[in-house]
Formats: C-alpha cells, sequence, structure tokens
C-alpha cells in the first residue's frame, strides 16, 4: 500500500513536470523584448538633417526664414530640460525624460522664424513674406512634404516647433535599440501612407 501510494505520488509529481516544462516551453517568444545594448547616437541622424537643410532652403525660396532652435539632444539635456517647470526655474516643456524623445535618436528638430531685424519668434500668425499665409502654416506644409511629422498635430499636448522622423519606429523600439540606420526616406514615406 505504502509503495502505491509513493508511486502514485511520483507519477502525480512527473505528471506535473511535464506539464510545467511543456507550458513554458510553448510559450510565444514575442513576449517582451529585452532591451539591447546599442548605443544612442550622438548627432541627428543623417536623412533628418538633410531633409532639414532642404527645409530651411525651400523656406527661404519663400521669403521665410526658419531657424532652427534645437535638433539632436542627449539623455543629460533632455533630463535638464524634463526638470524645468519641476525642480528647475522656468515653464513646463516638456513630458519626456532622457530616452523619451526623438531628439534624444537624432530624429527631431524644433524650429521658429526670423524677422527682418534678427528676432527669433515662435508667433504662428507671423507673415514675413507678407503673401496671407502664416508663415508658420507654410513651413509646416513644406516640412510634413518632406517627410516630417508635426507636433502640432498631437492629439494631446501640442508641440508646435516640433518635427519629426520616426521612420515607423516607436520610442519603445528606440529604447529597444533598434535605429533607422540603412533606411531611405522614400521606403518610410510609402510605409506612412499605407
Amino acid at each position: 500500500m505504502k509503495l502505491r501510494r509513493i508511486g502514485s505520488i511520483v507519477f502525480i509529481f512527473t505528471l506535473a513536470l511535464v506539464f510545467i516544462l511543456f507550458y513554458l516551453d510553448s510559450k510565444p517568444s514575442t513576449e517582451v523584448k529585452k532591451k539591447q545594448s546599442v548605443p544612442l547616437p550622438t548627432e541627428l541622424n543623417p536623412i533628418v538633417k538633410d531633409r532639414t537643410d532642404q527645409l530651411i532652403q525651400q523656406a527661404a525660396k519663400k521669403g521665410i526664414v526658419v531657424v532652427i532652435t534645437d535638433s539632436f539632444r542627449s539623455a543629460e539635456d533632455q533630463d535638464r530640460l524634463y526638470q524645468q517647470g519641476r525642480t528647475a526655474e522656468g515653464n513646463i516643456v516638456t513630458n519626456a525624460k532622457g530616452g523619451e524623445s526623438f531628439h534624444n535618436y537624432g530624429l527631431a528638430i524644433d524650429f521658429a522664424l526670423e524677422t527682418p531685424s534678427g528676432d527669433v519668434v515662435w508667433d504662428r500668425e507671423y507673415d514675413r513674406n507678407e503673401n496671407g499665409k502664416e508663415d508658420w502654416t507654410e513651413v509646416v506644409q513644406m516640412a510634413k512634404a518632406l517627410g516630417f511629422k508635426w507636433g502640432g498635430d498631437w492629439k494631446g499636448f501640442k508641440d508646435y516647433p516640433h518635427l519629426e522622423m520616426n521612420f515607423g519606429l516607436t520610442i519603445a523600439d528606440l529604447q529597444n535599440g533598434e535605429r533607422p540606420a540603412g533606411t531611405t526616406l522614400t521606403a518610410d514615406l510609402e510605409t506612412d501612407q499605407q
């Protein structure tokens, strides 16, 4: 009787062990990606830089002077900016900590406009070229045609000076080590339009 009981316990234990091992082995491998050890960029992505230069040139042809007020931003700089209006003096200008902004991956720029007197303005109604259209709107339209996405289109917090190219990647993708290296703007625009 004792041997039967021990045999039953061993059988149940073995069956449970087989079930557990089978269950663990059958879990999908796509549950959570582990962060890869990929260094953060240290400058603006070459495609983003090229399109930024094109934007400045196209705007200049229309009599609009675009000033890039920010581009690549290190995670440390992002953390300092995040502290503004929280633990540091100033107004809150971002909700992104270091590593949570497309600026940290060289995929975003911020812009403003320059007046004839050399002042830099963020006036979205300003019309330097006096064509009856807001220069800001004209710049945003040119930027979108070049493949940028505009922070003014965001549903929540509107970031009107912000332009980015995410190449189909999310911040989580970038944090997990994915990079747009080797991509072409044409392929990315086709993906974005689908």
